[in-house]
């Protein structure tokens, strides 16, 4: 079965807009479990624009489902997450200037400090999952380092959807070419006793195709939920993208 992680970091970003005390994003993450989440997701980053650490906290304490938290494999971070405990890391890629991030993990530039991370984490009892593009190189790589889990990075593909009127139309082979390279991404990263999670600018739009892969188990969505939220409502809205989800099976 398909689980859906509920990424909530913009509950975070409409309060800091204020630097007030609401939205409050454990309050949050408690409606999306209500409403079918199968876990909430989060990223904790350096400048600590969205997400605060005692966010994290309150997080561990309400969450009944599991928490799967996003961050830069450096020292600082890996320390948090040990003393927190949540029960999934995702480490990623993160540059202080970008509005999202912008693609996956270098794990075959980066391996000896992601492999120092993976330990430290372990050894705190945590799984740890490896944000990475739908490279068969990095996914072989990532391998060897013998995370929990990898999430494909699926940017290029929701880019290619999201483009306005008729050059969507005009990209759809490219679409297609986009999303049979996640599949044998995916493919590849179960063959090396991989879990495999997918996410990055899905939609309601898009997400139906990429469910269509048999080998993806979890996906993690956050921005475009909570934008249908500020519409319909957070229980409505992550509902919705449950059924999305399903449909694609």
């Amino acid at each position: 079965m398909i689980r859906l992680n509920v990424n909530i970091d913009h509950i975070a970003t409409i309060r800091q807009a204020r630097r007030t005390n609401e939205p409050n994003p454990a309050a949050a993450a408690v409606i999306c479990e209500l409403a079918g989440a199968d876990g909430i997701t989060t990223h904790l980053r350096s400048d600590r624009r969205h997400i605060q650490d005692y966010d994290l906290i309150a997080l561990k304490q309400v969450i009944v489902t599991h928490l799967n938290v996003e961050m830069a494999a450096t020292p600082e971070m890996v320390e948090i997450a040990c003393r927190l405990k949540p029960d999934v890391v995702t480490l990623v890629p993160e540059s202080p200037q970008e509005i999202t991030t912008e693609g996956g993990l270098d794990v075959i530039g980066r391996r000896g400090e992601i492999r120092e991370s993976i330990r430290k984490l372990r050894e705190a009892g945590i799984f740890v999952s490896l944000f990475i593009d739908p490279d068969h190189r990095q996914i072989e790589a990532s391998a060897a380092l013998e995370p929990f889990q990898i999430e494909i990075c699926s940017a290029n593909y929701a880019k290619l959807n999201e483009q306005p009127g008729d050059l969507t139309v005009r990209r759809t082979e490219e679409i297609g070419q986009e999303l049979e390279r996640i599949r044998s991404a995916a493919n590849l990263a179960t063959s090396l006793n991989l879990k495999v999670a997918v996410g990055h600018g899905l939609t309601y739009r898009n997400a139906g195709p990429v469910a269509g892969i048999k080998a993806i188990e979890e996906f993690n969505i956050g921005h475009n939920i909570i934008a249908r939220a500020s519409l319909v409502g957070l229980e409505r809205a992550v509902r919705e993208m449950k059924e999305c989800l399903m449909g694609g099976r």
